[in-house]
């Protein structure tokens, strides 16, 4: 019976240690998988904690970007409610210069016509004659005169009337080359191509006149204002070379030494 009963307890014990074994390596395989979840769920948190970073940062640029955008869309309404007061404001002058302007051109043709009516009380026989055939009116000098002050005073459209005009009348007289060369400096800062036309009629019409030297340095000067120096220094060698003694030849010289290539 003893035997037995150490059998038993033999048997016991070895179940008991066989199934203590089994228990160890199941938890061990427990123990193996709980840390590999374990290790997913870190990276798994870890691939979320970066992606929310990301979102989060894409959303501050967002934010950003949206701010800028919002400034800058409030200043460009204040400046684009600035561009249009200024442009009312010019519209308005424009409206003011352009009926001073046309006053001003209605009164010089009323006096040119007003004085190209009144005959000459030193003259017999009927009115007198200009030189070009048509009926006396203010002279040539009268008219220069005239459309100078017109010039001097900024009204420039005016001016160019009154010189076109004695142009028109008197295109021989000497003070024709003075006020084709008015006509080409009234341009000079709204056209300036238009400016260089009408000097370079002044050098061509007009070649012996001290206008003629002046027109030519101021093409070199215009072109030198396109950024075209060839074509800029072209222009002061011909005023050196064609008025050697003129005050614009010094001048020339001057600005050949500084476009030096």
């Amino acid at each position: 019976m003893a035997t037995i009963s150490a059998v038993r307890s033999t048997l016991v014990l070895t179940l008991g240690l066989v199934a203590g074994c089994a228990l160890k390596g199941d938890v061990r395989k427990v123990q193996l998988q709980v840390e590999a979840l374990q290790a997913d769920l870190a990276k798994s948190d870890a691939a979320r904690a970066a992606e929310r970073d990301t979102i989060l940062a894409a959303v501050r640029l967002l934010q950003q970007a949206l701010a800028t955008q919002q400034a800058y869309l409030v200043q460009m309404r204040g400046d684009i409610r600035t561009e249009l007061l200024s442009v009312q404001q010019q519209l308005t002058n424009v409206q003011e210069l352009a009926g001073v302007s046309q006053q001003k051109i209605t009164e010089l043709r009323s006096r040119i016509e007003s004085r190209a009516q009144q005959p000459d009380p030193g003259a017999a026989g009927g009115a007198p004659v200009g030189p070009s055939g048509n009926p006396a009116g203010p002279g040539p000098d009268q008219m220069y005169d005239v459309s100078l002050q017109q010039y001097r005073r900024g009204s420039l459209a005016t001016a160019r009337l009154g010189f076109r005009e004695l142009l028109r009348v008197f295109p021989a007289h000497e003070r024709a080359p003075d006020a084709l060369f008015y006509i080409g400096e009234s341009f000079e800062k709204s056209a300036p191509d238009s400016a260089a036309a009408v000097y370079d009629q002044v050098v061509k019409t007009y070649p012996t006149s001290p206008r003629a030297p002046s027109a030519l340095y101021k093409l070199g000067l215009l072109a030198e204002q396109r950024g075209d120096k060839p074509t800029a220094r072209t222009f002061y060698s011909r005023v050196i070379a064609t008025y050697p003694r003129s005050p614009e030849a010094d001048l020339a010289r001057q600005n050949q030494q500084r476009l030096k290539p």
